[in-house]
């Protein structure tokens, strides 16, 4: 009997990295994917019907879900994933899903294992706060920012004495936060107008800024008892569309990180934490620090299975009490990647041409969604990009014309 799946995210690219790697093992795979509505009600899709990872060979059925409420989520698992015959895996693919299943866990157990710290409810939220990774961070000798928490409430906030500037701005928890607040700020006037600018009741965390040289990433999963860190990566070149996210990529052994990964480990291991997860933190002077752990599978985790490591196969293997001993563990060379999806939205964006976007994508060794062995994808993401170009050209003539 197959091992039945359900992976659930926002993202296609990152979706498809887990899609293809589950089915390493022979999985049968179910999509959920997380929708946004617009004001008329209606969902952003795509224009030829379904999602990009949804061609998948690998997907056996997908399904739409409306964020927001995440009750949706909840019985659309009950209703159409569960099965008589064995507990389903669900494998949560974003903050947001990560969060509506451990805080409904107690609904779900009955049918279905996940990601968990405990089996308590509402762990996993508490450790998505950015304040509860630093506090325990210093406490195991992690560098860190030093920072505060402002309070937004109704438009009303207050800026301590004690911040200092240059500062950054992140919410205290990315779901329900939003990248726009990412931010620095020169001065307390910089400072005040983006807080004014906020309509969210919402916390912000404001800390030093630290101007970064190199930025870095591990992916990894934990049993509980054991964590997992194969290899690190280095962003060589950031998104412009989308903040914080890898164009380009290098993955790459971990020699001369083992102290540092070491002390990530015991981060893990103190938490309690069953489930695969990232780790960004930065190089900035001769220090390396800390910045945040993702309770889910990094955007870029995909890169670790097409170097011989197969993070998600691991996890699903020890929920149903399987040794994954057997599994490489370790990323034994450096390998480049690019995510595709990002070169795209930075062309429809219009910070680079699409020549440069082809020979980026072109120049990598590893791509997430173009593979000759699943090629439906692929086809698909080369509609997208012939459509968004017709979209471009009637733009640029519309533009013209005023």
């Amino acid at each position: 009997m197959r091992t039945k799946v359900v992976v659930i995210g926002h993202g296609y690219t990152s979706r498809l990295g887990l899609i293809r790697s589950l089915a390493e093992i022979d999985c049968d795979i179910t999509v959920i994917v997380m929708v946004f509505f617009n004001r008329f009600g209606r969902f952003v899709r795509f224009d030829w019907g379904k999602p990009i990872d949804c061609y998948s060979k690998y997907v056996d059925r997908f399904f739409y879900c409306r964020a927001g409420n995440p009750e949706n989520l909840i019985d659309l698992l009950i209703s159409k994933c569960k099965d008589s015959n064995q507990k389903v895996i669900l494998i949560p693919d974003s903050d947001y899903s990560a969060l509506a299943i451990d805080n409904y866990q107690d609904r779900l157990k009955k049918y279905f294992l996940f990601p968990h710290i405990n089996h308590t409810a509402g762990s996993i939220s508490h450790w998505m706060q950015k304040t509860s990774q630093k506090q325990l961070a210093q406490e195991l000798n992690l560098n860190v920012t030093n920072g505060c928490v402002i309070t937004l409430k109704d438009g009303m906030f207050n800026i301590p004495d004690k911040v200092s500037y240059p500062c950054f701005t992140k919410p205290l928890m990315t779901v329900g936060g939003g990248k726009e607040y990412l931010r620095r700020c020169d001065n307390k006037e910089e400072l005040y107008a983006l807080l004014a600018s906020i309509k969210k009741n919402i916390n912000v965390l404001v800390e030093d800024y630290k101007p970064i040289e190199t930025e870095y990433a591990v992916v990894g999963f934990s049993d509980e008892q054991n964590v997992i860190i194969p290899g690190v990566i280095e962003f060589i070149k950031n998104s412009k569309s989308h903040f914080g996210i890898a164009r380009e990529g290098k993955i790459m052994p971990i020699d001369g990180f083992e102290p540092l990964l070491e002390q990530f480990k015991l981060f893990v291991k103190r938490i309690g934490f069953c489930g695969l997860f990232d780790v960004d933190f930065f190089q900035s002077g001769e220090k390396l620090y800390f910045c945040e752990m993702n309770l889910r599978f990094g955007g870029s985790g995909y890169a670790y299975t097409r170097m011989g490591v197969n993070l998600p196969a691991m996890f699903v293997k020890a929920l149903i009490g399987e040794s994954y001993s057997d599994l490489n563990q370790l990323v034994e060379k450096t390998s480049t990647y690019v995510n595709e999806r990002m070169c795209i939205d930075d062309w429809c964006d219009s910070y680079i041409d699409k020549r440069e976007m082809l020979s980026i994508i072109d120049s990598g060794d590893i791509r997430f969604i173009f593979d000759k062995d699943d090629p439906k994808p692929g086809n698909a993401l080369k509609r997208y990009v012939f459509l968004q170009g017709i979209n471009r050209r009637v733009r640029l003539l519309i533009n013209r014309i005023h």
